[in-house]
């Protein structure tokens, strides 16, 4: 005589697991929110720059707006926390063109090409780093007096929203 083995564990793992999963997804995608700035305190100088952090996303960055003085030197940390290599260029609206323009030239037209090294014109002005996924990169920046803001300038990334706002903070 054979004995009958119970389904119940394997059926009751299953619903388990396709549970988990669900949640785990949902909260992934619900905290997709744009971070908000922290208070930013006093301006940086050379001697002591303020240290400010930056996250960039799939496609979005964190905090948005950043809050800077204009003129104070910081201390910049970028971290990539996305899935794919991203972006950071802190500039006016011509250093943004001056790499969407250098990016767009030196990518290759393929879905999720790693773009090659890229150069913009002399004397574009702004800060450009590029990271790779998981990547971290400190710079130190001297924030000027004009308009400024955040984007990822390479193929298909500024079109799917990765865009910052940038807030000159009066001293």
């Amino acid at each position: 005589m054979t004995q009958r083995v119970s389904r119940l564990p394997v059926v009751f793992l299953s619903m388990f697991m396709a549970i988990a999963i669900g949640i785990v997804l949902y909260l992934a995608s619900a905290n997709n929110q744009p971070v908000a700035s922290p208070p930013i305190g006093s301006p940086g100088t050379a001697a002591a720059p303020r240290p400010v952090n930056l996250i960039m996303r799939d496609y979005h960055f964190d905090p948005t707006p950043l809050h800077l003085y204009a003129g104070e030197t910081i201390s910049l940390t970028v971290v990539n926390a996305g899935m794919v290599e991203h972006e950071l260029v802190l500039g006016d609206s011509a250093a943004q063109n001056a790499w969407a323009q250098a990016d767009a030239a030196a990518t290759p037209p393929a879905p999720f090409a790693t773009a090659p090294p890229a150069s913009a014109p002399a004397g574009t002005g702004g800060l450009r780093l590029i990271l790779p996924s998981g990547g971290t990169m400190t710079a130190t920046y001297v924030v000027p007096d004009e308009s400024l803001m955040l984007a990822c300038n390479l193929p298909g990334h500024r079109e799917r929203g990765m865009i910052g706002e940038v807030t000159l903070e009066v001293r």
